[in-house]
This record gives structure tokens, C-alpha cells and sequence, in this order.
């Protein structure tokens, strides 16, 4: 089929690249002149494993193109996705100015009828507007199918994901139109799930909200742990081997961030307190997880007290490994406030410097080696979890450091590890490591 895509952020990118591979004609669409030409080359705007290489195939084989122009895009197309971004606005609903403008811009560049898929996260009842929208600034009166497509897609794995996904959510308002995007979707061999239109924006909503939730209850148990004694990696793994419960998103830590958990927690509660329902349980997920980052401060003064002048290493300023998204990062407060407090930090991640830069405050040193970020620290705060980090032998810590301390945000190194080496090791709900009068050898 013939297809286009409005938006080539990380969904819509991925989506349309992810259609191409499996055999449609698919063209995407953005208003920024010079990233469209940057992909018309085959080079992704965006950090996303394997994409880039599947960009360059599809291009080569003259099923992907790229575009700034909607008219040129809309030629004889039988399916248009909408992927453009629906950020948060100040009182936490979901901005929905750019949806509306490409509702529009349909209505008026469409010369015949199709099916228009909202790949974007939106509030439920949203198909329905942007089906009016688009009919009524129809010129020619053409027919419009809506269906709801929601994105099920983990950033730094999206592309794996589309291939390897849990099932595929289709909201329609008739069966003929949910027959065309099965087939579409064929390919994937996905297991495929009908419903509403409703039922299916909602499905995205309450997905995310449950995922965050599972991630703030396991900070709130570890933080317990701390308090007990007890160590929350094997209570994570005790409770996860219950298959009513399950292992995925008990990884105690800093909290969640990117572009989705937190907006889409926000939406939600929102759109409960139009409906007069106060989402209780939400709003303490959301307010669990705006804590959880000041506590990694707190543990870096309980190692070092006063941070005045003191170096600190940010080690990975990405929300999340194999990503450059900065957006929610726990970086960004936690950079914030040791800057307030007079840290000389130094900072490092293989992927998103660029675009911390954008986000973290002035004065920051930024390295471009692991190694050279813990030469002379006193403190290496581990905020992203990146492969490099995670498989860095402890030593390193020891023989680059002025004072082998670190606080870990995100349990990356086994307890018995860490209590082979001379290291003050703080981390997540699980008891601190002082073994700073053992020796080792670190040549």
C-alpha cells in the first residue's frame, strides 16, 4: 500500500521506516526542511539502534522517501499516520495544537478518500475530533476512515520492538477499515487486538500509567528496604517470579523519565479530573517518582557532606541507555541541584552530550571518555545505566578517582562485587558498601 506519514520524531520515523521494511511505499513528512534532507540521505535525526540501517536500505530500494510536502506525500495514498507530538501543557493535558494542524492540513491536501491511523498518545475522544476537523476543512467532500493505532514502543529498543511486539492495538468505527490496517500490519506477524476507538486510546493511557506505577511501587518498597535492612534486588526478583506480578519494571532506581511515562501519567490524571474522577493512586506514582531523584542527592551528602567545590562525576545524562532523549532525564534536577550547592561537576554519556547540553545547567564540564569523567572525582554519581557503565571493572573507580565514592542510581553492580574492593558504594534500596580498608590491586 501506499503510504504516508505525518511526523518523523521518534514514533513516526520508526513507524515509517518499520513499514517500508516489510513492503509498503511510504513516505514521511516533516516541516524542518533540513532534517528532511539529512534523511533523504540516510541519516537519522534521531539515536535508535539499527534504525539508520534499515533507513538507508529502504531508500536504496525505493520504499522510503522523504518529504516537506504533504500535497506530494498525499498522491494516490491509501493510509495516512499521524505521529506529530502531543507534549505536555503547564496543567498537565496533552497539547493537541499539532494533531489539529495536521487534521487540518489533510482536510485541505486530500483529493480522495483514505484511512487516517493516529499513531500520537491522545486523550480519548480525540479520533473523533480529528475525523471532524478533517471533514470539515474537506474542499471536495471526501471520505475519511478513522482508526486509532496507539504505539507500544521503547525507546532505545522501538525498532525491536515493532518487530517483536506484544500485540497491536486497532480502534475503529467500522470493520472495513480495521480490515485494511490488519493487513497492513500483517507483515509483523503480531498478534492483533480489535476494539473502539475509545477503548483504544485508553489502552495507551492505562498501559503507561500501570508501568510507571510498578516503577514507583518498587521505589517505595526499596526505600523501605533501606530502612530494614533488607536488599530490594531480591525482593524485585522474589515477588517477580509470581506470574501474576511478573519480573518487567521492578528495577528500583531514580524513577522514570523520556517522553512518555511522565506525560502520559499527567494526561491521564487529567483527563480522570474532567471526567470528575480524582486518579488517587496516580497522582502518588507521579509524586513518588519527583521524589525519588532528590534522593540520590541526599545519599551523595550523606558520603561526602558538603558539596561545595567538591567534583562530581555525572556518569550516562540520557533518561535511559541507547537513547540521546534528554526529555524528563533525572539528570536535569539532579545537575540542577548540586550546581546549587557548589559541585564542580563533570559529566559523561556516549550518546546524549549534544543534547544535555540544551537541558543542564552552565558551567559543566562535559568529557568524552568514562575514564576521563572519574579522573580527580570525589563522588561519581551512575544515573544511566549504559552497557559501558554497567560492565566497567570496579577498578577503574579506585585508580581514576581522587576518592573511590559512588552513589548508584540505578543498581548497577552486584553487592558481592562491589565488596571486593576498597570503594564507599551507596545505591537503591539495598545496603551501602564501606570496604574502603581493603586492599586490591588495580594494575
Amino acid at each position: 500500500m501506499k503510504i504516508a506519514v505525518i511526523g518523523a520524531g521518534y514514533v513516526g520515523l520508526v513507524t515509517g521506516v518499520s513499514l517500508a521494511e516489510i513492503g509498503h511505499r511510504v513516505t514521511c513528512i516533516d516541516v524542518d526542511h533540513e532534517k528532511v534532507a539529512m534523511m533523504t540521505k540516510g541519516y537519522s535525526p534521531i539515536y535508535e539502534p539499527d534504525l539508520e540501517v534499515m533507513m538507508k536500505r529502504n531508500l536504496h530500494y525505493g520504499r522510503l522517501d522523504f518529504t516537506t510536502s504533504h500535497q506530494k506525500a498525499f498522491e494516490g495514498v491509501d493510509v495516512i499516520y499521524l505521529a506529530v507530538g502531543t507534549p505536555q501543557l503547564p496543567d498537565g493535558t496533552a497539547d493537541l495544537q499539532y494533531i489539529d494542524q495536521a487534521a487540518r492540513t489533510i482536510g485541505t491536501s486530500l483529493q480522495k478518500g483514505c484511512i487516517v491511523v493516529t499513531k500520537s498518545t491522545v486523550p480519548v475522544g480525540t479520533n473523533i475530533r480529528i475525523k471532524a476537523l478533517i471533514e470539515e476543512k474537506s474542499m471536495n467532500k471526501i471520505k475519511i476512515d478513522i482508526v486509532s493505532n496507539p504505539e507500544f514502543l521503547r525507546e532505545g529498543s522501538a525498532v525491536y520492538d515493532t518487530f517483536h511486539g506484544d500485540r497491536i492495538v486497532i480502534g475503529a468505527e467500522n470493520q472495513e477499515a480495521a480490515a485494511v490496517l490488519e493487513r497492513v500490519n500483517q507483515p509483523f506477524n503480531i498478534p492483533i487486538y480489535h476494539t473502539d476507538l475509545n477503548s483504544a486510546e485508553m489502552i495507551k493511557y492505562a498501559s503507561n500509567a500501570f508501568l510507571a506505577t510498578k516503577i514507583s511501587f518498587i521505589n517505595e518498597i526499596s526505600a523501605i528496604c533501606e530502612k530494614v535492612g533488607a536488599n530490594v534486588d531480591d525482593v524485585a526478583l522474589g515477588m517477580g517470579k509470581d506470574r501474576r506480578i511478573g519480573e518487567h519494571f521492578l528495577k528500583a532506581g531514580i524513577g522514570y523519565g523520556g517522553s512518555c511515562f511522565p506525560k502520559d501519567t499527567n494526561a491521564l490524571v487529567q483527563l480522570a479530573g474532567n471526567n470528575q474522577h480524582d486518579f488517587k493512586l496516580l497522582q502518588s506514582v507521579i509524586e513518588v517518582n519527583h521524589s525519588q531523584q532528590t534522593k540520590l542527592i541526599e545519599k551523595t551528602r550523606e558520603a561526602v557532606g558538603d558539596l561545595q567545590g567538591k567534583r562530581v562525576a555525572l556518569l550516562g545524562l540520557a533518561f535511559k541507555p541507547n537513547t540521546d532523549d534528554m526529555r524528563e532525564a533525572a539528570s536535569i534536577p539532579i545537575a540542577h541541584a548540586l550546581k546549587e550547592q557548589g559541585a564542580n561537576i563533570v559529566a559523561y554519556d556516549p550518546i546524549a552530550i549534544q543534547n544535555a547540553k540544551q537541558h543542564l545547567p552552565q558551567g559543566i564540564c562535559y568529557e568524552e571518555s568514562l575514564i576521563n569523567a572519574l579522573t580527580g572525582a570525589e563522588v561519581a554519581l551512575i544515573l544511566t545505566e549504559w552497557k559501558e557503565i554497567k560492565t566497567l571493572d570496579l577498578s577503574h573507580y579506585i585508580k581514576w578517582m581522587a576518592s573511590p565514592i559512588i552513589i548508584d542510581g540505578r543498581n548497577c553492580y552486584p553487592l558481592n562485587v562491589v565488596e571486593k574492593y576498597p570503594i564507599h558504594y551507596f545505591s537503591i534500596g539495598r545496603p551501602t558498601v564501606n570496604r574502603r580498608s581493603v586492599s586490591v590491586s588495580v594494575n
